[in-house]
């Protein structure tokens, strides 16, 4: 479905966006709010105010593509922080679009012994 390096880096915006905007509104939303390059190959994702809508950015070898998503009876849960932007790991964004709330997931676990 995608063709998303496996480098790429998955960076959520925590403020909501105005869900008209396509790629160059989008693009100039990610370098002003998010302080990244939009043609880095990474992923920009974005929700609307009323949290039913997601838009994921990125740029794809030669131009920039755009995926949404929108709920018909649910909210999608947003963390929030004090920053615009917070980045996530690939299976956090799986969990979001399906719906789920990543701030119940724990952060990852590294044990130096093992009882």
């Amino acid at each position: 479905m995608w063709h998303i390096a496996k480098r790429a880096r998955v960076f959520l915006g925590l403020d909501p966006v105005d869900m008209r905007k396509s790629y160059d509104g989008l693009a100039a939303w990610v370098v002003a709010q998010l302080d990244r390059q939009p043609t880095s190959g990474d992923l920009f994702v974005f929700t609307n105010r009323r949290r039913n809508m997601v838009k994921v950015f990125y740029y794809d070898r030669n131009g920039f593509c755009v995926w949404g998503k929108r709920f018909i009876k649910h909210r999608f849960t947003w963390p929030k922080t004090e920053s615009a932007v917070r980045e996530l790991r690939r299976n956090e964004l799986v969990w979001l679009l399906d719906g789920l709330d990543i701030r119940q997931a724990h952060e990852k676990l590294d044990y130096d012994t093992v009882y």
